[in-house]
């Protein structure tokens, strides 16, 4: 079940609550009573990362992220930045 956030307009209580998408949205404020809560926008809380079947299946080529690989990763981009500074 999705986490879905509020804010009350009447007094600026926020806050969250585990609810199933079929589930229609919270109206009273918990903290003041009145009904002008308003279902806020925000971005999904979690990446796909590891050697799993999104990694194999879905990525090619040099985007590919597998657990053995992380070194090479991070020296590729710990390079690019030292480009940009100048350094190194």
């Amino acid at each position: 079940m999705p986490i879905y956030e509020y804010e009350c307009e009447a007094c600026g209580h926020k806050l969250e609550a585990l609810q199933k998408i079929s589930d229609d949205p919270l109206k009273d404020c918990p903290e003041c009573g009145k009904p002008a809560l308003k279902k806020l926008i925000s971005a999904a809380g979690f990446r796909l990362k590891g050697g799993g079947w999104y990694e194999t299946d879905f990525k090619t080529g040099n985007k590919k992220n597998l657990a053995g690989d992380k070194g090479k990763a991070d020296s590729g981009s710990q390079k690019k930045a030292e480009k940009k500074t100048g350094s190194g």
